[in-house]
Formats: structure tokens, C-alpha cells, sequence
């Protein structure tokens, strides 16, 4: 393959280009309700061309290696059309020849369908027996492998094999007119006993989607908030991640002046990292979608914002060094800035000491849904207790926090030291591109004047 693809990029007209070929094979199963809705095998095979001449891009979609050097030259011709202005790709040094084909410890593809439909099938009967008040179910279990073969006109060269599971549990109570959910899900890249042994947690999804029926709702109005580390994580991932992509910065005035590099946005004890080096977690790579590793990039440092995610291109015209964030979902796609592993990092607090803190305010864990708008937020926990005198009070639900990302980091007046990294699965969006898989997660984090939506 090496070959291959390196004799279709031989002398061809760009400034820069690259094959990527993939090939694909999982399966998919999945309850809704008491019926197997749901089963599902795929397997293809396909690429993408990029070409760049004078700063603009062209790109060849292709299903097979026939005629690729053709191919190649025909994204060159459309980059040629579109090209006006001097290519700037950052200069990185050729890291060696890559060959990663990570091993399993339980392999996915050992287990039969029967076995992991009759798994499927037993989670789902805990759903729908535990509470009367349950009405409808959701289990589904993922599983795939990517295989990435990559050539570049610089010489890189590299192939990644990217394996899959998941499995998501979901439960749906009912009471008249009002319908409450919740949801885990867990995720591994070479373990598929991650999907064993959650009988336990069937049954507490269960039993929280009926509670939730009783629940008050939360007052709306300014509170004081702890987050726990999976809010924490969505948190920092939705509302400042994305603004660190430096396609989205590099487009956009107002942002890149609200991203400048050594503004102040929170307290000393603030630091925020994107990590696509730790190891088992499903935003790690061997390297990104350009050819460059990943690395470990510190976008808050001391409350100080450090650095930003990139490209070869988006550091070429920034002036700024590649951070291996080039991604893609697919065979399909061309890669974009993307976040790896994104997470607050611990501060100097107890758990314990956190919590003590607060007198009168809200513990939000887990998260439903929702949106951002440049630096503006609105983000719904899944559920969420009261906190009295530094104790778990009632459970509570329809708690909507909403704000503005840079006056809410300054507002972070405790971090903990109980670091959680989210494997859960699921992924992030992105210009049509999604899902990738990403983690994040931080401590639990307390946040002072919060606004809630709620009655």
C-alpha cells in the first residue's frame, strides 16, 4: 500500500498533496422498546485526495485504487482553479514511517452475535421491568474498526488501525403528560468487557428516570453551582474547546481578538489541556490526519489563555507550530481542527472542601443537551441535586445553565483534585463531520452566580 500510494503522488503538480485510504468494517444492534429494532453490518472501503496549489485546496473522492494517480492529478487541476494567494502549510519535522495496530485485550470480534444480542437483550429487560412507571426503552451497542492508510508529498507515511465499542442504556418514564430520561453510555478502543457487567447501572438509569417524574423543578434565577466532572468536561469541551480551533479563529475576527494569547480568563488555579497522547482514551491517536502526532497542548495555563489547536495550515497562517488536531470522521472528509482529549486539570481542593463551601446551591451531574453561540452557552444537566450547608440535598430537575464562557471561567471559584477523563463514547460535531470520537472530563468545579433556568 506504502507503494502504492506514494507512485501516485510522484511529481505531481502541487505545492502539497495526500492520499488517505480507509477501510471500514462494525456492526451495529440495537432495543427500542421491548422489539429489536436494529442490526445492522457494514463494511467499505474508500478515499480522499487532498491537493493544494497557490493556497487553494482540491480534493478527489474516490471508492477504489484504481487510476489513483489520475486522481490525483485531477484534485490538483481543482486546486489549481481555485488557487490565488501563496500556500502557507507550517513546516513540521517527517516524523518515521508509523505503523500502529495496537493489540486488544478482549477482542470484540471473538464474541458471537448471538452472545452479544442475548447481552443486549438482558439490560433491556432490567429497563423495562425495574419501575412501572418506565414505558420505554433504548440499548444500543456499537462496534467498528477504521484502518487509515496515509501518504503525503513531504514524505509521511503512516497507517492507524482505530477500533470502536460502545454501548448506551437509556430509560423513559412516564406520568400523564410528562415523559423524564436517563442515559449512560460507556466506551473502550481494545476492551469489549466494558459492556459487561452494567446490570447495576440498568437498573439506576431505571429507577432515575422514574424519580425524575417526582422531581421539582429547579428555581430559575442566579445560584451557586458545583459541576461534576462529566458536566465539568461538556462544559469546557462545548464552551471553550471550540473556541481554541484555530479554523474557527483564524476566520473570525472578533473571536481571534477574545482568544489572544495571554488574556486572562479565570483564577491561577484554572489550567485546561487538549491531550491526544494518554493512553486507552477514545480521543488518542498515533497521529493526526495530516501526519503530525499529537501532543499535549496547554490552552489555559495559570488562568492565562496558552495556546490554541491546529492544522499545518491554520499554523501556517497563524505563525504557529501544528498540534496533531487535524481530524476526520471518515473516508469521506477532509480533516478540520478537532479536540482530542480536552479537560480541566485538578486544582488544590478536597472534594470534601468543595463541597463545604456552599451553603445554598446545586450539584448538576451529567448532561442532556445544548448549544453555543460564539462565547454564549446553554447547557441542561441531566439531573442535579440541591446542596444545603455543604450536603446532597433533593434530586432536581430542568436545570438550564446559560452564560457567557469568558465571565463564567472568572467566576470558577474552586477546583477540586479528583481529575475523571469521560470514556463514555458517543462524539462530537463539527462542520457536517460527526461523530469523532473525543473524551473530556476535570474535577468537580464550583462556580459562583450562575444563572439557572428553571419555574
Amino acid at each position: 500500500m506504502k507503494d502504492r500510494l506514494r507512485a501516485a503522488l510522484q511529481g505531481c503538480p502541487a505545492d502539497y498533496a495526500e492520499i488517505r485510504f480507509e477501510e471500514y468494517d462494525g456492526s451495529s444492534f440495537g432495543y427500542r422498546g421491548k422489539d429489536l429494532d436494529t442490526a445492522t453490518t457494514a463494511c467499505s472501503c474508500g478515499g480522499v485526495i487532498r491537493a493544494c496549489v497557490k493556497g487553494g485546496w482540491g480534493t478527489c473522492v474516490f471508492d477504489t485504487l484504481d487510476n489513483l494517480r489520475a486522481k490525483v492529478w485531477e484534485a490538483c487541476a481543482d486546486a489549481a482553479l481555485v488557487g490565488q494567494e501563496k500556500t502557507l502549510l507550517a513546516e513540521v519535522p517527517i516524523p518515521p514511517e508509523i505503523i500502529s495496530l495496537p493489540p486488544f485485550r478482549h477482542d470484540f470480534r471473538e464474541v458471537s452475535i448471538s452472545a452479544k444480542l442475548s447481552l443486549l437483550k438482558s439490560y433491556n429487560d432490567i429497563i423495562l421491568h425495574h419501575n412501572p412507571a418506565i414505558e420505554s426503552s433504548s440499548v444500543n451497542y456499537s462496534e467498528g474498526i477504521r484502518t487509515i492508510y496515509f501518504a503525503s508529498t513531504r514524505g509521511v507515511y503512516h497507517q492507524k488501525r482505530l477500533p470502536k465499542i460502545l454501548l448506551s442504556l437509556g430509560a423513559f418514564a412516564r406520568q400523564g403528560d410528562q415523559v423524564q430520561r436517563a442515559h449512560e453510555s460507556f466506551s473502550s478502543g481494545d476492551d469489549y468487557q466494558v459492556v459487561l457487567g452494567r446490570e447495576q447501572t440498568a437498573c439506576e438509569i431505571a429507577q432515575r428516570a422514574a424519580a425524575l417524574l417526582q422531581a421539582p423543578k429547579c428555581e430559575g434565577g442566579r445560584h451557586t453551582v458545583v459541576l461534576r466532572p462529566d458536566f465539568a468536561g461538556v462544559f469546557i469541551h462545548e464552551a471553550f474547546g471550540h473556541l481554541s480551533e484555530a479554523d474557527f479563529l483564524y476566520e473570525n475576527d472578533k473571536m481571534r481578538a477574545l482568544m489572544q494569547l495571554g488574556r486572562k480568563v479565570g483564577g491561577p488555579a484554572l489550567n485546561v489541556y487538549d491531550d491526544g497522547t494518554l493512553p486507552g482514551l477514545a480521543g488518542t491517536l498515533p497521529v493526526d490526519d495530516e501526519g503530525t502526532p499529537p501532543q499535549r497542548t496547554a490552552l489555559i495555563r495559570d488562568g492565562v489563555l496558552a495556546g490554541h489547536l491546529h492544522s499545518l495550515e491554520t499554523a501556517g497562517k497563524m505563525g504557529a507550530r501544528p498540534t496533531g488536531n487535524a481530524r476526520t470522521v471518515g473516508r469521506h472528509h477532509v480533516p478540520i481542527v478537532r479536540m482530542t482529549n480536552t479537560f480541566i486539570d485538578n486544582g488544590p481542593l478536597s472534594k470534601e472542601e468543595l463541597f463545604a463551601g456552599v451553603d445554598d446551591g446545586i450539584y448538576a451531574c451529567g448532561l442532556f443537551g445544548g448549544q453555543t453561540m460564539m462565547e454564549m452557552f446553554t447547557f441542561s444537566a441531566a439531573y442535579a441535586y440541591r446542596i444545603k450547608n455543604g450536603q446532597l440535598g433533593e434530586l432536581v430537575r430542568d436545570v438550564v445553565m446559560s452564560g457567557n464562557v469568558f465571565q463564567t471561567l472568572h467566576t470558577i471559584d474552586g477546583i477540586a483534585n479528583d481529575l475523571t477523563i469521560v470514556n463514555r463514547g458517543g462524539g462530537c460535531g463539527k462542520n457536517g463531520q460527526a461523530p469523532l470520537p473525543v473524551t473530556f472530563g476535570g474535577p468537580h468545579i464550583r462556580i459562583q452566580d450562575v444563572l439557572i433556568g428553571g419555574k
